[in-house]
């Protein structure tokens, strides 16, 4: 990537070849490094910190509890500033390697109750009702995404106009039609190393929009999963000078937004015949519509009402629809799964600043509880 592309960014200038020497030094065998990794009060920022263990753990709850200031994090107030955190899933680490680990965490108050931003406790416990473990929920989510300048303009663009219209763009392969590329495969790589299960990746249909999907993971491990991948793409990005942004939409006008588009099926929906089920499940989603819009994005909504407009491949926020093959739809059923008859639903409506824990609740407490 040319460095020309980029303004006045105090990341890409540094040189990245001499953190190798001292990454080259001999750890002790007694001591690992674990990074701390947590949701902002934003709902949609991740924080992050590091501490040094003298053993490797076997599970999350080997780690030990953690506190940090939420007054710097919008959770708390400065007179009573503490944060607990609880670690839930732990990683490899690819950017330290070694021993060293990745810790996403929960964050709960001074008198232990969940953050307000903490929708990982109410999915978990939909998650390990009886049902729900019952039907096994898979969950397949495509995280699009957008890279900007550090001025804020999509990486790439010209500073006095704009790129050609869309078409070229979508998968496509070039100079004259992919930004970053470089990051996408390290992204990628690094994922794969860490132990998030990314299944695939392609460039998306407006100029310096990426896509990349994750799974099929089970249960809560799904909303896990996404957002550890979220902190590992800002993280290589950070190295390049280069911001992510998961606005669902970057730029006004007909530029695609950017989406979370979640796929979802259930052990009922994946037996023989399971389309009958698909449809029962798309019957439940159209009479929660409302409460499904307030839980995809951080701003129960507000964010979707700039994406779901009814064109650029989006539904009409205020209107519920399903087709099979039909990207314009607020729920797609796969053309193969209609021919198949059993299989999964995509869920088009969730943003891609969303919280994969509100999405995935939302699903499966509609879905399958019928709450």
């Amino acid at each position: 990537m040319s460095r020309k592309m980029l303004v006045d960014s105090p990341n890409a200038a540094l040189d990245k070849s001499l953190l190798n020497r001292y990454l080259a030094l001999p750890q002790p065998d007694d001591k690992i490094q674990a990074e701390y990794i947590w949701i902002d009060g934003t709902g949609e920022g991740i924080r992050s910190k590091t501490r040094t263990l003298n053993s490797i753990p076997n599970k999350p709850s080997d780690l030990p509890v953690w506190t940090y200031d939420g007054s710097s994090t919008y959770q708390a107030h400065g007179v009573n500033s503490e944060i607990f955190l609880c670690p839930v899933a732990v990683y490899k680490d690819p950017f330290r390697r070694n021993n060293n680990i990745l810790v996403l965490c929960e964050t709960y108050n001074f008198d232990h109750t969940p953050t307000a931003s903490n929708k990982r406790i109410v999915c978990k416990e939909a998650m390990e009702s009886g049902p729900v473990k019952k039907e096994e929920p898979w969950f397949g989510i495509e995280q699009e995404y957008t890279f900007l300048d550090v001025d804020g303009r999509p990486l790439g663009w010209p500073r006095n106009g704009f790129p050609g219209p869309q078409g070229p763009y979508y998968c496509g392969v070039g100079a004259e039609r992919v930004t970053a590329r470089e990051i996408v495969e390290a992204h990628y790589r690094a994922c794969l190393y860490a132990g998030v299960p990314i299944c695939g990746t392609n460039a998306e249909v407006m100029p310096s929009q990426w896509e990349y999907q994750v799974g099929p993971s089970l249960g809560i491990r799904a909303g896990d999963d996404l957002w550890l991948s979220r902190f590992i793409l800002h993280r290589i990005a950070e190295e390049y000078g280069v911001v992510v942004s998961l606005d669902p939409k970057p730029v006004e006008g007909g530029w695609n937004g950017a989406g979370a588009h979640t796929n979802f099926s259930t052990k009922s929906m994946r037996a023989e015949g399971g389309l009958a089920e698909i449809e029962r499940a798309i019957e439940r989603m159209s009479k929660r519509h409302a409460e499904h819009i307030r839980a995809y994005d951080p701003r129960e909504g507000k964010d979707n009402e700039r994406r779901l407009i009814g064109a650029c491949e989006t539904s009409s926020i205020d209107k519920f629809s399903s087709g099979v093959a039909d990207r314009t739809a607020s729920v797609r059923i796969p053309r193969a799964v209609a021919e198949e008859k059993k299989g999964y639903l995509e869920d088009r409506r969730p943003s891609s600043n969303c919280d994969p824990y509100a999405v995935t609740n939302a699903l499966v407490r509609t879905c399958i509880l019928n709450e």
